[in-house]
């Protein structure tokens, strides 16, 4: 028998995945709106976030979370962390026991500071979780563009098997077992990217973003290895490869925030503005206090942070940066 997938989250990257599994699966993709799931279910096209873009014809949608996961052999989490923990719970009335459940999330649930992994073992004890991420823009991906990401859990006897429900001829998928590291790099990596988009918000040039995409690296790695993740995992897609995708592509919605506060604008003009989350926005205040209690030296996220949450402008934040001592790398 196929394994059945339930994609719960129908925006730009549960719809990408849901197209992907589809490839390979019988998928049904949950929608919130009953005229998108209808829309995706009957045009194979996802208007709201993705409309320029053909779906795979054998993707089913539906309005109805019990329809989408109560026969499902995978659930994969493809809503924002603000409202992971409440759509976990309208799963767990209705999968069935010992369903591996795949987070898409990157981010952190504010107040708990929890990964989202955690969640899943909070909400839904019992369930396998695994963590699917990586350098994935969606617009490239259903424009059949090659592209790598890595599943991520403690089984790999399950994370090969979600492998392969993942991966298609142009979409590599990897396994590693730094379920912790790869959260946090990929929650990280948001909080780099509006420090790379204000500096493109200010006019500065490729060596600044560089610099900016170096350093953050190496301040994600000293939080994520002080919170338990492995210094390797920071070198490969769900550190290295997400963080240069996220801050130098236009379709970034982190480094977009950024760029928008370096030209002058303030937090809440621009998530005024916005359809989607910008998780980077929520992740920095999470990644400052994680910073504080475990003394680790975070200077982009201090300043991300104070632009973002204190009113400091994005001028005033580079100028911080570059009054800091000289020190060895």
């Amino acid at each position: 028998m196929p394994i059945r997938i339930a994609v719960v989250g129908a925006g730009s990257w549960g719809t990408t995945v849901a197209h992907l599994a589809a490839h390979n699966s019988p998928t049904t993709l949950w929608a919130r709106r009953a005229d998108l799931a209808e829309q995706i279910d009957r045009e194979h096209r996802n208007g709201a976030y993705l409309a320029d873009y053909a779906l795979h014809p054998d993707l089913r949608a539906t309005s109805d979370v019990e329809e989408a996961v109560r026969d499902a052999d995978v659930v994969v989490m493809g809503v924002p962390t603000h409202g992971f923990r409440d759509t976990l719970r309208d799963v767990a009335k209705h999968i069935r026991p010992w369903v591996p459940v795949v987070s898409l999330a990157k981010g952190f649930e504010l107040g708990t500071r929890l990964r989202m992994s955690q969640l899943c073992h909070e909400e839904l004890p019992g369930h396998p979780v695994a963590v699917l991420t990586g350098p994935n823009l969606a617009k490239e991906i259903l424009a059949g563009h090659a592209a790598a990401a890595v599943v991520t859990m403690a089984d790999e006897y399950i994370a090969t098997e979600l492998q392969r429900c993942f991966a298609t001829e142009v979409f590599r998928v990897y396994i590693n077992d730094d379920v912790c590291g790869s959260e946090v790099g990929g929650a990280l990596k948001n909080v780099i990217a509006i420090a790379a988009g204000m500096a493109d918000g200010l006019g500065t040039g490729d060596n600044t973003r560089a610099a900016v995409i170096t350093r953050g690296l190496a301040e994600l790695t000293r939080l994520g290895v002080a919170l338990g993740g492995s210094p390797a995992t920071f070198m490969g897609m769900a550190g290295m490869g997400d963080l240069v995708a996220t801050c130098s592509s236009p379709q970034s919605r982190n480094r977009a925030v950024g760029e928008q506060l370096g030209r002058g604008r303030t937090i809440d003009e621009v998530i005024a503005d916005m359809q989607q989350v910008a998780e980077g926005v929520k992740a920095c205040a999470v990644a400052r206090e994680l910073a504080v209690e475990l003394a680790v030296d975070m200077p982009i996220t201090e300043e991300v942070h104070a632009v973002c949450h204190e009113g400091r402008s994005a001028a005033d934040a580079y100028r911080g940066l570059l009054r800091r001592d000289i020190r060895r790398e």
